[in-house]
């Protein structure tokens, strides 16, 4: 059982914000900080520090640029510790908003010392979920802390008043509770507050799937995988049983990999019936499930062999990609890049009703929200599974660290903004989506789809000083020379040729591929691409039916029908990279 001993919180600029001792005695945040801080980058999530006393175990992560550090002396389980420590963080910014800054943590030390005390009990982890901590822990608004400053009761308990004694994080104050029996208002299940009451019953599925593809110089594709996020926002009355199922083309027990679910979700069900997924959700938005989809397939090594044929390539859709042409010119100093944008995403205007895409919710649905995506009847728009849209497209081009400038950088074909700085490690050309929108209208009629190009030139260190005035070095390898002028006088004699013109072409030619041989090294050795596309998925995931099991349910109503949605997105950020 892993024991928590100590938490403590620092800021961006690493001052100490909150240390909160559980028990033992752990070293303190002033010992703790500086061996975190002597760690080479990047610093890893468990760090082993043999000098103090005793020997610990520190356990870190980094949320909205602040620092969470938890020390543990004993054995523990550690990926239990760095769960805990992402549910800490999780839960304040519930509590205190998104993102989590260093001041709302201030402002609010009464509420964290609560949030805090109840998460762990004497080490072990006790409650992490943020409805059951709800119910049990009190947020003083703006009226109760107005009439707590002017004398006047309130229905703040007697800790938080400015009357009482002063508030210690290592005490475990009185969290005023209610007065009535607490098993009458203790949650039916431990994520999800008890008495939750919705004027409008909405529930909304956003599927949302990180794409990260790595493509070869040939054009065949190394590595492409999936991660995918199912997000659900359960706004329903009661205590709702619910049945989502999920389908996909080659069947989701094919297609879905390393699958994660949060503790509502009855594991029993989706291994007897993969795709079903039956809960019980919190109130509130949460996160239902995660996987991991392996686009290539588990035959793609297969056709990597020199055996297998040239056209037996595992084949993608993918919405973007880049490639890019290095050592161009009469010196090897000019690149080009090449931008492609599929046709399928333009996101076109479509009268085809969502019965078509595969849903099978009733026409008479209302139209989803989120992320994008498809839409429970109606028409389909630009954004949904039937014309999928996609947004705007960023081409990042890295530098080796010998690149000094880069001239000459245009806009060959196509639109864009391309931006440079002399010393940047990388080229940003950035197209939006009304440009994207443009491209594909104008090259819509050949079927291949949007294209842009991109040029540029590097100037080395060396080159830069030549066009200074600065030294420049005859030969660049210093032990070329002739140890007998004789011997090299003979030798020109019948090994060079007589004509003087062929001479000089020959010295030239050399000359020139010396040149583009050394200017090969300041080449951008790949490009990648940042976009995301609404309404699809690059694994073909796709929501078939979301039902209530009335049977089961508690306190819905009668002829109660909850508000249905479910949105589609796709994003890469520098996922898929071109290497050449």
């Amino acid at each position: 059982m892993s024991v928590i001993e100590a938490l403590h919180i620092f800021d961006e600029h690493n001052t100490p914000l909150l240390e909160h001792t559980y028990t033992g005695r752990p070293p303190p945040a002033s010992i703790l900080l500086p061996l975190f801080l002597s760690q080479p980058d990047p610093r890893p999530s468990l760090i082993y520090l043999p000098n103090t006393n005793p020997p610990t175990l520190l356990y870190s992560i980094i949320q909205d640029q602040l620092l969470f550090l938890a020390p543990c002396s004993k054995d523990t389980e550690p990926l239990q510790v760095l769960e805990f420590l992402h549910r800490v963080a999780d839960v304040l910014e519930d509590f205190l908003g998104s993102p989590l800054l260093a001041s709302k943590i201030e402002g609010n030390y009464d509420v964290v010392a609560q949030l805090l005390n109840e998460m762990v009990d004497g080490g072990v982890i006790s409650c992490t979920e943020p409805n059951a901590l709800k119910d049990v822990v009190e947020t003083p608004s703006f009226m109760k802390s107005l009439l707590g400053g002017v004398g006047l009761p309130s229905s703040a308990p007697s800790s938080l008043t400015p009357s009482a004694t002063p508030f210690s994080l290592t005490s475990r104050p009185s969290l005023g509770r209610p007065t009535s029996n607490p098993a009458n208002n203790a949650p039916s299940v431990p994520w999800r507050r008890a008495n939750v009451r919705h004027t409008s019953n909405e529930m909304y599925v956003d599927i949302v799937e990180t794409l990260q593809v790595t493509i070869a110089p040939s054009g065949r594709p190394l590595s492409a995988i999936a991660n995918g996020t199912i997000a659900f926002t359960a706004k329903v009355s009661g205590v709702p049983d619910l049945l989502l199922l999920l389908g996909s083309p080659g069947g989701i027990l094919n297609t879905v990999s390393l699958p994660v679910f949060h503790p509502c979700v009855r594991l029993n069900r989706w291994k007897e019936r993969p795709g079903e997924l039956s809960f019980v959700p919190p109130d509130g938005r949460f996160v239902l499930a995660g996987y991991e989809v392996d686009l290539l397939g588990s035959r793609a090594l297969d056709s990597f062999s020199t055996a297998s044929k040239a056209g037996s390539a595992p084949k993608l859709k993918i919405p973007a990609t880049a490639s890019i042409a290095t050592s161009m010119g009469p010196s090897g100093t000019d690149f080009e890049v090449r931008l492609t944008i599929n046709p399928r995403y333009a996101g076109r205007q479509s009268s085809t009703p969502s019965s078509a895409t595969g849903s099978s919710f009733p026409r008479g649905s209302a139209i989803g929200r989120g992320l994008g995506g498809t839409s429970f009847g109606g028409t389909a728009s630009a954004g949904t599974t039937a014309a999928p849209s996609i947004e705007e497209v960023v081409v990042h081009i890295p530098l080796p660290a010998g690149v000094k400038n880069v001239t000459d950088l245009r806009i060959v074909r196509g639109a864009g903004d391309a931006g440079y700085a002399p010393g940047d490690r990388s080229i940003e050309w950035r197209i939006s989506q009304r440009e994207v929108n443009s491209l594909m209208s104008t090259d819509r009629g050949s079927g291949m789809g949007a294209t842009a190009t991109l040029r540029g030139t590097v100037v080395g260190v060396d080159e830069e000083d030549a066009s200074e005035g600065g030294p420049v070095g005859i030969t660049s390898n210093p032990y070329e020379y002739d140890d007998d002028e004789e011997g090299a006088n003979a030798s020109s004699s019948y090994q060079t040729p007589s004509d003087p013109v062929l001479s000089k072409n020959n010295s030239l030619e050399d000359s020139d591929a010396r040149r583009i041989k050394l200017n090969k090294v300041l080449m951008p050795s790949c490009v990648t691409v940042s976009f995301s596309v609404k309404g699809w998925l690059p694994s073909g995931i796709k929501v078939e039916s979301l039902a209530i099991d009335s049977k089961r349910s508690k306190g819905l109503g009668a002829g109660v029908t909850p508000y249905k949605g479910v949105k589609y997105l796709c994003v890469s950020r520098k996922g898929v990279e071109s290497r050449c």
